[in-house]
């Protein structure tokens, strides 16, 4: 049996970095780990193939080798899967469809064959006994969690390492929290489950066989849910796995809470932790109730964000607004507190209804949703917001361009810099990194309309914060992107 994984393309992005990996010689930011975890589960003894639509191209003569095109994807990459899916039925080639997207919304893809839903380590089984009986179902789901404890590698081999800026393992799925925008939940529910330290090395080691010496993200719903496994167990085996190995980085998503804990955050340092996405989504206390985000209220959040990033870890942010508790004040308070907070990689979305959240079902029961999300930060939404829409809109706009601005922009980078305080920067210095500095040089500090605020960071940093120069220039490289994305936005 030949099996086809193909990974739809996704679109210009923030979080994609199409504009910023491109100073390095890359095609994507990262592989398609599902995937590549999915390969691992189907028989040994069949030919597998990966095409990830954001490396390479979908010819053909893969369609005509495929006995079977496995596809996994999320909201964002719809329309791409979407005409994946055409290309399939046109070749006559059966097509087998899980991820977030497919549970959401499977009934929106009349032309898949077969749907393996919610996790695959549980459904994905059932399919392929069906399969060798001649009798394939239609829909694979379940309402249990799986075991991931028993969840295979990933199959590295199949992917093309060189192509991506970054790798990525997942060590937890779950979340103790019940924000009501968020689907990770509806997905993955409540209850943390978790790899063994033994399993992480396992995978970090065949990555690091194969060559690998940069970034690493740990693609987990909320990182620190377990903390006792954490301190007791992974963080400790992580700083002795990477003990004598140069390169290696690790970042991950994790909740503002982790501001509470010193022993935990230096720990994260320790094991080589350099960065942290935090869904900040607003400073507003009523909005932050009303989307039940508890754990980001009652406390002074600018705070927490600085302790984070003096404990040695860069802090992302995400931001919303659309919330039915926002006002005309919440861009600019947005923007002031992005500014002073020092997050220089702010991700702010208008609010969207994913489908299987809390927010969808009481919109829902309203009338207030308008068909599909996007998925993606690109200034829509697909719920009818209790403020004008074009007021929204526009105060949306509003957010980008000031905090993309090159002059607030790389004021932020200072801001940053100042608090920043891991106890090592260890930036691996290849030869196409060395060649971003000349780049990047040329492209922003010569060429760029941010020219001027480009060199007066790079030579304060210089001067006032000298082993921060390689982090500097990455930064003023990720703003680069982040504008051409700001002003793509439809809005």
């Amino acid at each position: 049996m030949n099996i086809l994984l193909v990974y739809p393309a996704f679109p210009e992005t923030f979080w994609g970095f199409q504009h910023a990996i491109r100073f390095i010689r890359k095609k994507s930011a990262y592989p398609p780990l599902g995937l590549l975890t999915v390969a691992a589960l189907v028989p040994q003894q069949w030919e597998k193939r990966l095409i990830d639509l954001n490396t390479t191209n979908l010819t053909e003569r893969d369609l005509e080798w495929a006995d079977l095109v496995f596809m996994g994807a999320m909201a964002i990459q719809q329309k791409s899967a979407r005409e994946i899916i055409s290309r399939c039925k046109e070749a006559s080639v059966t097509v087998v469809a899980g991820g977030p997207l497919f549970t959401a919304q499977h009934e929106d893809f009349a032309e898949v064959d077969h749907f393996v839903l919610n996790e695959a380590e549980i459904t994905l089984p059932l399919f392929l006994d069906d399969l060798d009986q001649g009798n394939p179902k239609a829909i694979y789901e379940t309402s249990a969690y799986a075991d991931i404890q028993k969840s295979p590698a990933p199959v590295w081999e199949l992917a093309k390492l060189k192509s991506y800026a970054a790798m990525a393992v997942q060590f937890s799925r779950g979340c103790p929290f019940n924000c009501e925008f968020c689907n990770v939940t509806a997905l993955f529910g409540h209850q943390s489950r978790f790899k063994t330290s033994e399993q992480i090395v396992f995978e970090l080691d065949s990555l690091y066989e194969r060559g690998w010496r940069g970034s690493i993200f740990f693609a987990d719903d909320n990182f620190i849910s377990n903390r006792k496994y954490l301190k007791n167990h992974l963080l400790p085996a992580l700083a002795q796995w990477r003990n004598g190995k140069r390169g290696i980085s690790f970042n991950t998503e994790a909740s503002v809470d982790l501001a509470d804990d010193d022993e935990l955050l230096d720990l994260m340092v320790k094991a080589g932790f350099d960065s942290v996405f935090i869904g900040i989504e607003t400073p507003d206390e009523a909005c932050l109730s009303e989307c039940n985000k508890k754990h980001n209220r009652n406390r002074d959040l600018v705070q927490s964000v600085k302790r984070i990033q003096r404990g040695g870890l860069q802090v992302q942010g995400g931001f919303i607004v659309g919330f039915d508790s926002d006002t005309r004040s919440i861009f600019e308070r947005q923007i002031d507190f992005i500014q002073k907070s020092g997050i220089v990689t702010a991700m702010v979305g208008m609010l969207q209804a994913p489908p299987g959240t809390k927010l969808y079902e009481r919109l829902k029961r309203e009338g207030r949703l308008l068909g599909d999300m996007s998925g993606n930060n690109d200034g829509t939404t697909n719920i009818i917001t209790k403020m004008d829409l074009a007021t929204l809109s526009e105060g949306y706009r509003d957010i980008l361009q000031n905090i993309y601005s090159p002059k607030n922009y790389y004021r932020r980078i200072k801001v940053f810099l100042k608090e920043y305080n891991p106890p090592r920067i260890a930036v691996p210095f290849d030869i196409q990194r060395i060649l971003a500095l000349f780049r990047s040089t040329m492209r922003i500090g010569i060429f760029g309309k941010e020219r001027f605020q480009y060199w007066n960071v790079l030579i304060w940093t210089i001067f006032s914060r000298p082993r921060f120069v390689p982090l500097a220039i990455t930064l003023s490289i990720y703003g680069y992107h982040f504008r051409k994305v700001s002003e793509s936005k439809p809005c």
